[in-house]
């Protein structure tokens, strides 16, 4: 015996106003919002190793700066 669909639960908030939001573009910003931005995936292992963003990214300055140090220093 199959069971009846029920009904899709309503769960927005009544004070939610949608004629509001009337004549939105999609994608609006999405150039500008891209053009500064280099987005990258950290696998879930790493990023428990970095609480923030200026975490992940002073790491990231010094492992630049060991690299080219030690890329300058062998090319000698």
């Amino acid at each position: 015996m199959r069971r009846s669909a029920r009904p899709a639960r309503d769960e927005l908030r009544p004070e939610y106003d949608f004629s509001a939001l009337k004549g939105g573009v999609r994608g609006k910003y999405h150039k500008r919002a891209i053009a500064g931005s280099n987005l990258v995936l950290l696998d879930p292992d790493v990023a428990r190793a970095f609480p923030d963003a200026k975490t992940v990214n002073r790491t990231l300055r010094r492992v630049a700066g060991l690299t080219n140090k030690k890329a300058t220093s062998s090319s000698r």
